[in-house]
């Protein structure tokens, strides 16, 4: 079969069961564009790459399918390059596709229309691979690699560059390419069973979860109830186990408190998680029990504390084959404290001891008043939101201190809900973009997006995307009139502030000027009428917090 180059992409990105991509068309990739009605995939246009980025990895975090993003060359291209790293420090499967030079584009420069010096080496720097194809027959190959990376490893951005002149030309395609169904395995069986017998008489274990212990929630919460173990998660592995639960800490690590418990356990299971500075806010602590570490990438076992025992491989199947090596023994099998065959700590399916429960509370009550000063303006306004949200909500958020001061560690969710925030790279103006890509793949669920008015304003112009779309979208933002983090950190340094302040924004008519609704909460229950409101309302909803009356 010969096809464009442009239809070779689309067929090879439908035969994959995409079925939305964001971007934004522009002369050199109109041919992907022409093409992608006729394979049934939808368009969401932002108004600039990186806000199609964001969309494309929101997309991709609720829906456990990789986002796709189609920019054109050159500036398009760098514009995506920050989501595209935070697609990378957060582990989330984003494809860009765009255009490049053509195939015999000479080394010196011509001045084409958005010649780059090297589009592939920049992409380079922040995704995983960027592939530059060669033929038409190559494209569906490039996407296969693709989504093969994506089922297979860590999930990770990768972005795929068809010279300008293969996306018009018209060669033979080749057949239809498809990632095969791979999934990791499970680790060596000595692993497995030094990790089941460390846990099976551990007297003080704790889990650790990230990002990575999505797919595996209910063996985490299995096995935390076994071992009655408590439970604390980075701001990506938010909500693995039901933050209701008597067991879990939340998003904690950040607390002294809870570092200092963290480092006195005799045995911690860290699951798809790196230990980061971005999610302890310091570097790790020392630990004086045993690591086990579970996880996908078999970097992660020697990244900030080496494992002690490396268990590389699928989370879910990971801590399914603990849970065999941890059932009661049969007949007159070993007792739990022969490490030759280990055996659970208490039955399965017994209550947890209570003491576990009363740990656990005491150290969310100390971790809290840590914090009580700093985080008392944001508390009630939090509590406004969570009383409106369905159980099933999805949470956006941004680099902002309402959201990893407030938000992350005090909204209290159920695993039916996510929270997205941008770690690691710590990007901003991400929660914006993110909740329109949400809010596309899922309609019919509460999508809220929190920011400040400093990150906002880095994408504020989705405003019009999500204006265009009609979807009911609240956007909470605090504003405290400028970079109140990088004021803070100024002020601590005895330095005075500089580029900190700005002249305040009337958000919410901006939003009314992109075709949304906007007002001003000044009390926690205005907030929640507003935001019961947004929630049915057609188009965004800018609600304006000054934190000066929060």
């Amino acid at each position: 079969m010969r096809l464009t180059g442009g239809e070779a992409v689309v067929r090879a990105l439908a035969a994959h069961g995409v079925v939305r991509a964001f971007g934004i068309p522009g002369t050199h990739n109109l041919e992907i564009y022409r093409h992608l009605p006729a394979y049934g995939v939808e368009h969401v246009a932002p108004r600039h790459e990186q806000g199609a980025g964001y969309a494309a990895d929101a997309h991709a975090r609720v829906t456990g399918a990789p986002g796709v993003a189609i920019t054109t060359t050159g500036p398009a291209l760098l514009n995506i390059a920050a989501a595209v790293g935070q697609a990378y420090s957060d582990s989330v499967p984003l494809l860009v596709v765009s255009p490049g030079m053509p195939l015999r584009h000479p080394r010196q420069s011509t001045g084409l229309l958005h010649e780059t010096r090297s589009q592939s080496e920049a992409l380079r720097g922040v995704a995983a691979f960027s592939h530059r194809v060669s033929s038409v027959a190559e494209i569906g190959a490039a996407v296969a690699r693709a989504f093969t990376l994506f089922r297979s490893q860590r999930p990770r951005p990768a972005h795929i560059e068809v010279p300008l002149d293969l996306l018009t030309a018209t060669e033979p395609a080749g057949p239809v390419l498809l990632a095969p169904p791979a999934r990791p395995g499970t680790p060596a069986p000595e692993h497995l069973e030094r990790a089941a017998a460390l846990l099976a008489n551990a007297e003080r274990p704790a889990l650790v979860l990230g990002g990575g212990a999505r797919g595996a929630a209910a063996q985490c919460l299995a096995l935390a109830e076994r071992l009655s173990a408590p439970v604390v998660t980075t701001a990506n592995g938010k909500a693995v186990v039901d933050e209701h639960h008597p067991l879990s800490l939340g998003v904690s690590l950040h607390s002294p408190t809870v570092q200092k418990w963290l480092a006195a356990r005799d045995v911690v299971l860290a699951v798809g998680t790196e230990l980061a500075e971005s999610d302890l806010w310091s570097d790790p602590p020392p630990l004086e029990g045993a690591l086990i570490r579970v996880d996908v990438d078999p970097a992660q076992m020697y990244a900030n504390h080496v494992a002690d025992v490396p268990l590389v491989g699928d989370a879910s199947a990971t801590l399914m084959a603990l849970a065999e090596l941890m059932r009661p023994a049969r007949g007159a099998g070993k007792g739990a404290g022969d490490h030759d065959e280990p055996a659970p700590a208490r039955a399965p399916g017994s209550p947890t001891p209570v003491g576990a429960h009363t740990e656990a509370a005491a150290l969310r009550t100390t971790r809290d008043d840590e914090t009580r000063a700093r985080d008392a303006h944001w508390l009630p306004y939090l509590a406004a939101v969570q009383e409106t949200l369905a159980p099933d909500a999805v949470v956006t958020s941004d680099s902002a201190q309402c959201c990893y001061y407030g938000a992350l560690p005090h909204l209290t969710l159920g695993p039916e809900a996510r929270y997205l925030h941008p770690t690691g790279f710590g990007t901003l103006g991400y929660a914006l973009p993110a909740a329109i890509g949400a809010k596309s793949a899922h309609p019919d669920r509460h999508v809220v997006a929190l920011s400040g008015d400093g990150g906002l304003q880095f994408t504020v112009q989705e405003l019009a995307t999500a204006a265009e779309l009609r979807l009911p979208l609240p956007v909470v933002v605090f504003d405290n009139a400028g970079y109140g983090e990088i004021r803070d950190e100024m002020t601590a340094r005895g330095d005075t502030p500089v580029a900190v302040n700005h002249a305040r924004v009337d958000l919410a008519a901006l939003a009314r000027a992109y075709g949304g609704h906007g007002a001003t909460a000044r009390s926690p229950g205005e907030l929640a009428a507003l935001l019961a409101t947004a929630l049915t309302t057609p188009g965004p909803t800018l609600i304006t917090v000054h934190e000066e009356t929060a």
